[in-house]
C-alpha cells in the first residue's frame, strides 16, 4: 500500500493512505543500516501488520522530488505565507524575512493576508502595491467570513503546501477552515497522532483533499538570514532584475554606488520604497555578520 508520511514521533511515522486511513509504522531496519530517515511529506510504500489497530512497517521511500532542511520535509511544491491586514499590522521586516527563506529552498510563494472582514480597503491596496511585483501571488481572504478561500482552495490543489506565518494572524483558523470541506474523512489523524498532536515543535502535513496537503508550522516572531551573503541578497527581490542592467558597478550593492538602476528605479517610483528600505536593512545586517567572522 502507498501513502505519505504526515507526522514522525519518536521512531513512528504516521502514513495517509488513498482511502484516508492513517497507519502508524516503523521503518525498516535497512534504512537505519544505510543512514537514510524518513521524513515528513516521503511518499512511502507500506506493509500492514496489523489491519484491526492500522499497524504497518516502511518498506520503501519513494524518490524525493525536494528537500527543506527548515524544516526537514520531503516533496514540499509551495509556500503559504499568511500575514494579516489588521490586529496585528504586518511586520514587513520578517514577511521579507520569510520570503527569502522560503526563496533560498527554491519554492514559489503565495502571499495570504488574512482578516479583511475588520481591514480597511485602503489597508489592502498599500500591501498590494508593496508586494505587487515581488514575485508572489497575493490574496486576501478572511477565514471568519469564508471570503476568498475558494481561490486559495483552487491554488493549494493538488500540492503540498507549507504554511509558515507570526502568531496572531489566524494562521490556525485558516488551515481549519481549508479542512472543513474536504473530500475525504480524516477524523483518524486525530485519534492516531494524538501523542503528538500540541507538539509544534514537530511538522505535520494536514490532509486537505485525496492529493492536497499543507504543513502547517508554529509561529515566529523572528527569523534570521540563515545561509545568505551581501552579494547573493539582491536575487531575492525579483523587482530589482529589469533595472540592474543600469548598474555602473557589476556587482552592485544598490545602495551607495553612483550610477544604480535599482536606485535610479526607486526614485522613478517603480520599486515600492518599503521593500528597498528592507533590503537596505538586509544588507547591512549581513555585511555587519559578515564583518564579525573575521
Amino acid at each position: 500500500m502507498q501513502g505519505k508520511i504526515v507526522k514522525g514521533i519518536a521512531g513512528f511515522y504516521y502514513v495517509h493512505t488513498a482511502g484516508g486511513q492513517i497507519y502508524e509504522c516503523k521503518a525498516k531496519g535497512i534504512f537505519r543500516r544505510e543512514q537514510i530517515k524518513p521524513l515528513v511529506g516521503d511518499d512511502v510504500t507500506i506493509e500492514i501488520t496489523d489491519e484491526k489497530v492500522f499497524e504497518g512497517n516502511i518498506m520503501e521511500i519513494h524518490p524525493r522530488r525536494s528537500v527543506l532542511v527548515r524544516p526537514a520535509v520531503a516533496n514540499i511544491d509551495q509556500a503559504l505565507l499568511i500575514f494579516s491586514v489588521t490586529r496585528p499590522e504586518p511586520n514587513y521586516n520578517l514577511l521579507d524575512r520569510f520570503l527569502i527563506m522560503m526563496r533560498r529552498q527554491g519554492l514559489p510563494c503565495i502571499l495570504c493576508f488574512n482578516k479583511t472582514d475588520i481591514a480597511a480597503p485602503e489597508a489592502c491596496g498599500q500591501l498590494a502595491a508593496v508586494y505587487e511585483k515581488s514575485g508572489c501571488r497575493i490574496l486576501f481572504v478572511s477565514a471568519l467570513r469564508n471570503e476568498g478561500m475558494a481561490e486559495l482552495r483552487a491554488l493549494l490543489a493538488g500540492k503540498t503546501t507549507t504554511a509558515a506565518g507570526p502568531s496572531g494572524v489566524g494562521k490556525s483558523s485558516l488551515v481549519n477552515r481549508l479542512q472543513k470541506d474536504k473530500e475525504m474523512e480524516t477524523g483518524a489523524i486525530s485519534e492516531k497522532i494524538a501523542r503528538g498532536k500540541h507538539t509544534t515543535r514537530h511538522s505535520e502535513l494536514i490532509a486537505v483533499s485525496a492529493d492536497t496537503y499543507i504543513m502547517d508550522t508554529p509561529g515566529f516572531s523572528s527569523l534570521s538570514l540563515f545561509e545568505t551573503d551581501c552579494e547573493e541578497l539582491g536575487q531575492f527581490y525579483p523587482e530589482f532584475a529589469p533595472y540592474e542592467a543600469a548598474c555602473r558597478f557589476r556587482p552592485c550593492a544598490h545602495i551607495h554606488e553612483p550610477v544604480c538602476g535599482v536606485k535610479q528605479a526607486l526614485a522613478a517610483g517603480e520599486i515600492h520604497p518599503v521593500r528597498y528600505r528592507s533590503y537596505v536593512a538586509f544588507y547591512e545586517e549581513l555585511r555587519e555578520k559578515e564583518k564579525r567572522k573575521y
